[in-house]
């Protein structure tokens, strides 16, 4: 029987590439797409999926959040994120909010298939990079690093602001007044020790969680 894949990502050039991989298996298929959060439940709610690929940085829903929703809504559904975000950015909170593999999309194509096929039939994929992360993380204590305080909604927003999307767009993105995202911000900077949205740039250079390597 064919693995029956949901496709989550906002951008057209990623869910034709997907739907252009799984042409070539004899045992895969992308079965249904979505573009947004919204219509993600809606599929995920429609009928049954084998597997749900999933961005994390689609408009109107944080990623984090939606991943706790399927998993509500489905709980044996898997679901392997397939993000822009590094490991080191998202990895370990897309985990422990239900995820049963992570992938980056700079990944080694050959990578993508098998951690299809494996969390599809039950099992996780991790990287050994995530793994490492995971040990980590279970070995120190949260307070250690402030952006480890954060709430998944202030790390999404936090990680949107370091990277210089505006307050505008961040609350286009994310279905949220301006105002919001403001009072977010201040209560993140406040959160963290820290005193304006340079430090919080410098802190995400210094804690490898802003890629600042040109293309």
């Amino acid at each position: 029987m064919n693995i029956e894949v949901l496709v989550a990502d906002d951008h057209a050039i990623i869910r034709d590439g997907l739907k252009k991989i799984l042409a070539d298996t004899d045992d895969m298929v992308v079965a249904g797409e979505a573009t947004n959060g919204v219509e993600t439940l809606e599929q995920v709610r429609a009928r049954d999926w084998s597997v749900v690929v999933l961005d994390l940085s689609m408009p109107g829903r944080n990623g984090l959040e939606l991943i706790r929703l399927i998993r509500s809504e489905r709980p044996k559904l898997p679901i392997l994120v397939f993000s822009m975000h590094s490991e080191e950015q998202f990895a370990v909170r897309a985990i422990r909010s239900g995820a049963s593999g992570y992938l980056t999309k700079e990944s080694d194509s050959d990578l993508l298939l098998p951690a299809i096929r494996k969390v599809a039939e039950g099992g996780v994929y991790f990287s050994q990079k995530v793994m490492a992360l995971l040990a980590a993380d279970v070995s120190k204590p949260a307070a250690n690093l402030p952006h480890l305080r954060l709430t998944d909604r202030e790390f999404d927003i936090f990680m949107r602001i370091v990277k210089g999307v505006s307050p505008a767009d961040i609350a286009a993105d994310l279905s949220l007044s301006v105002k919001t995202v403001s009072s977010h911000k201040s209560h993140i900077i406040e959160k963290m020790g820290l005193s304006s949205q340079v430090e919080l740039v410098r802190y995400a250079i210094e804690h490898g969680l802003l890629d600042t390597n040109p293309e």
